[in-house]
């Protein structure tokens, strides 16, 4: 199965599937056996990268359809 990102509506990203999730100096997170994590889009969690509801508290919004990228240069 592949790895899926789905950008919920109003809300996190979840992940779903084999991932590796990594910090700027390449340290990886230790996920504690998940293959499903959200990880925050409002930027307002408290235990980022991760969601941890805030998107309802902070009355974040944002709607994402599925599109075309442009051909790869």
């Amino acid at each position: 199965m592949k790895t899926k990102i789905k950008v919920n509506k109003n809300g996190p990203f979840i992940i779903d599937g084999e991932f590796e999730l990594v910090d700027a100096e390449g340290q990886a997170f230790d996920l504690g056996g998940r293959s499903v994590v959200s990880l925050c889009r409002c930027g307002q969690t408290t235990r980022a990268p991760f969601c941890d509801g805030s998107h309802s508290r902070c009355s974040f919004s944002s709607e994402v359809v599925a599109y075309a990228l442009p051909p790869k240069k």
